[in-house]
């Protein structure tokens, strides 16, 4: 038996259509849905560098593993959605930066065609010890 589920949103972000989570818990296993680098409260693109918005996103995935009782380090799995694989080496260079001194979690990396004309979406799996 699994457990309980616990869902979570930002705290800054208005509810999503349709009861969709930014987040969901079940046991030790945290999925993070698709991130991407939107403002919080519009919802609207936040134009930037491909290092810029891989950032930003990251950091929403984060929020969201503390705001379910983890950290950083507990990110075991990211997929990783650009608009342009020609964007792949500054993204790399981003996501580097942002697990610095940890081990990188697992990762996929594809080329797709996304929404709102961002850079980059990312959803992760984390894994939080009790």
């Amino acid at each position: 038996m699994v457990g309980m589920k616990e869902y979570f949103n930002h705290p800054e972000r208005p509810p999503a259509p349709g009861k969709l989570a930014s987040a969901v818990r079940c046991g030790p296993w945290v999925y993070v849905s698709g991130q991407g680098p939107l403002d919080l409260k519009t919802q609207e693109y936040r134009p930037g560098t491909i290092e810029e918005e891989t950032a930003l996103t990251l950091s929403y995935i984060e929020r969201l593993v503390v705001q379910a009782g983890g950290k950083k380090s507990d990110i075991i799995k990211c997929t990783c959605y650009l608009n342009d694989l020609g964007d792949f080496p500054g993204f790399h260079k981003a996501f580097q930066q942002f697990f610095a001194g940890l081990q990188l979690p697992a990762r996929t990396t594809v080329g797709a065609t996304l929404l709102h004309g961002i850079k980059v979406e990312i959803d992760a799996v984390a894994y939080i010890e009790s």
